[in-house]
């Protein structure tokens, strides 16, 4: 533990589970009072437990980030509550895999829908506070999948969306002392990638050695490993690092 996010409030969606139960503990751990929302209600409630235990100061709220209206008064309370945002981590996310031919408009609506205007949804809320304390620091979730990915057409262009996203917010809020940058995580073992066996129709260990074994590193990533880097993008010192997009993957992509 360190002190690293004392005093700071983290607001992160999608944060109940996999990597943004991850990166919330992470701020956590490191001082900061930690919000989470998520539409995963069992998952929010077991993530405050366990947090409220290690005696974490953590504000939890069944919202959709589809939802304006539910993100602002989310965003209200915890300011209430806290004092502050000062950091925002644009995590929520679904999958609704297939190939084109196959693929539904409302498995292109929906993960449209919850990358993209989620994510828009949550940074314009966060802000108008951050704008007025002149200081804030919003990290998006892209991932490897921007690059394209079989199976993965709706996913790959909202991940992409999201690094142009990222790169306009930095243009526009960086007199504000805001910065924006954006974490693209590669294979990450998550309650996500385990759908994805499932899909594929193979176990999850099968899935895992696969991957690995085209990782340079030789091992699948943890919800920690991506924390790590929304940590660095998070911290006061990091502010002349703006607009950029930091593949955690265990090797080059690009």
């Amino acid at each position: 533990m360190s002190n690293q996010f004392e005093g700071r409030v983290a607001f992160v969606t999608g944060g109940s589970r996999g990597i943004g139960k991850g990166v919330a503990k992470r701020f956590a751990e490191d001082g900061a009072k930690v919000a989470i929302i998520d539409v995963n209600e069992e998952a929010l409630n077991e993530t405050q437990a366990e947090f409220k235990e290690q005696g974490y100061d953590i504000y939890v709220k069944k919202a959709n980030v589809v939802h304006s209206d539910e993100v602002e008064s989310a965003m209200e309370e915890v300011v209430s509550q806290f004092g502050s945002l000062d950091i925002l981590v644009n995590n929520a996310g679904v999958i609704r895999d297939n190939m084109l031919f196959k693929m539904t408009d409302s498995d292109w609506e929906q993960v449209m829908d919850v990358h993209l205007k989620g994510s828009f949804n949550a940074a314009r809320a966060a802000q108008k506070y951050m704008v007025k304390q002149k200081y804030g620091r919003i990290i998006n979730t892209s991932s490897t999948s921007a690059l394209g990915n079989r199976g993965q057409v709706n996913y790959s262009t909202a991940k992409a969306g999201l690094q142009g996203f990222t790169k306009t917010l930095a243009i526009e809020l960086g007199k504000f002392g805001i910065t924006a940058n954006a974490v693209a995580p590669g294979f990450i073992e998550t309650d996500m990638t385990k759908a994805t066996a499932e899909r594929i129709g193979i176990s999850f260990e099968d899935l895992v050695q696969a991957s690995v074994s085209q990782i340079p590193v030789g091992r699948s990533g943890k919800p920690e490993d991506i924390a790590n880097a929304v940590a660095f993008f998070a911290d006061e010192k990091s502010s002349f690092v703006n607009g950029q997009v930091i593949y955690v993957a265990g090797g080059p992509k690009d």
